[in-house]
């Protein structure tokens, strides 16, 4: 009973950080905080099946593309409450100002918007909306961005587990300094080959894109986050779950076009 009590427990801290699913209220204790990186990629599972559900929807009842579209590019934010957009437009800002990594962490910490946290986010969605009105998604294509937004949150739970923190404050900070680092290491390492291995079987060609997509926003932001800030922080994390996300849906939407 104590092992459901504390599994419950960390289900419980990670959606309701990382979602708008209601869960019940209960205190952070580093038991409870110890494995919580291990739910985040359900949290994309659950995206996925909103993004599913309601392309079913939109197809029986017949719906046009561009309000088919909204809907797809609007369903991972509903499920999320847009906390991985909020850490994206920070990170825009910091981006934009080309200061030394001091400066660009305290743009982070400024909770009113910027110019390029508005242009960011505005090209964002524009591109996603695009991108979403080209992708005529089946229950196979849903399945694969299901995938694929479990893979990132898996593949960002890595990055707070390998890469250093930029600071020793901060929910990144926080999560990093209480998970159980090894063994999550193992878990989400053998997670990620796993979805790795069901986009590459399901998808074939597409699902080797959204792969190598992915692979290639880890490596970039990796190289980003090390070399601008000086390590990880939670607004970076966001930054990358919502520019792996845009990459995955723009490899499976070109695997479309070419084949």
């Amino acid at each position: 009973m104590k092992r459901l009590k504390t599994l419950l427990e960390t289900l419980c801290v990670a959606f309701s950080l990382y979602s708008r699913l209601p869960m019940p209220q209960i205190q952070w204790t580093p038991s409870n905080m110890r494995y919580a990186l291990w739910a985040l990629p359900l949290i994309g599972v659950v995206a996925g099946l909103v993004m599913s559900l309601w392309n079913g929807v939109a197809l029986r009842l017949g719906l046009e593309a561009p309000l088919r579209a909204a809907g797809l590019a609007l369903a991972p934010v509903l499920v999320t409450g847009g906390i991985h957009l909020d850490g994206f437009c920070d990170t825009c800002d910091a981006l934009a100002s080309h200061a030394d990594a001091s400066k660009k962490l305290e743009i982070m910490k400024d909770p009113n918007a910027g110019a390029f946290a508005l242009i960011g986010l505005a090209c964002y969605f524009t591109l996603y909306f695009g991108l979403a009105c080209q992708w005529a998604p089946d229950g196979k294509q849903t399945g694969l961005m299901t995938l694929c937004l479990a893979l990132e949150r898996s593949l960002a739970g890595l990055a707070m587990c390998r890469l250093p923190c930029a600071k020793n404050s901060g929910l990144a900070h926080a999560f990093a300094d209480a998970a159980a680092k090894r063994q999550t290491t193992v878990f989400l390492g053998f997670l990620s080959l796993a979805l790795a291995g069901g986009l590459l079987w399901w998808g074939r060609r597409a699902g080797l894109m959204a792969f190598a997509a992915a692979l290639l926003c880890l490596a970039g932001y990796r190289r980003m986050a090390l070399r601008q800030f000086g390590g990880i922080t939670g607004d970076l994390q966001g930054y990358f779950v919502q520019f792996c996300e845009i990459s995955c849906l723009a490899a499976l939407v070109l695997s479309g076009i070419l084949w």
